[in-house]
């Protein structure tokens, strides 16, 4: 009896011990590319909510409440694993890694503290 409640009580705190194990892990290229393709990604940037369309033929779409949609282009960088976005005033492409931690995702990038949003599966741009 003595050593089935030692077991639970060791098994008690490998649970409790879990979250404090969790580790943010970087996605690699292939990784991005499933999470996003064809999905839909919720958040808030600089305060506000907005709601982001990855198509499958590299088409984006973003769009805030109370502003016009912008229409741009992602990719995914295999040697970088790193996502990349385009809107029609950008010179040049711009990158930011996604991270994974406890379940959450985040964009992280060298100029911004991480920003977390979530994914729906699907076009979620218009609800019904």
């Amino acid at each position: 009896m003595r050593a089935v409640k030692t077991a639970s009580c060791v098994a008690v705190m490998l649970l409790c011990a879990l979250p404090a194990l969790a580790q943010a892990v970087k996605l690699k290229a292939y990784e991005i590319e499933a999470l996003l393709s064809g999905n839909t990604v919720f958040g808030q940037w600089d305060g506000a909510d907005y709601v982001q369309f990855f198509g499958k033929e590299g088409i984006t779409v973003y769009a805030q409440p109370d502003t016009a949609s912008l229409y741009g282009e992602w990719r995914v960088d295999a040697e970088r694993d790193e996502f990349q976005s385009i809107w029609p005033d950008d010179a040049d492409w711009e990158g930011w890694f996604v991270m994974e931690w406890d379940g959450d995702f985040y964009w992280v990038s060298k100029s911004t503290p991480p920003t977390l949003f979530r994914v729906e599966e699907g076009n979620q741009m218009v609800r019904e």
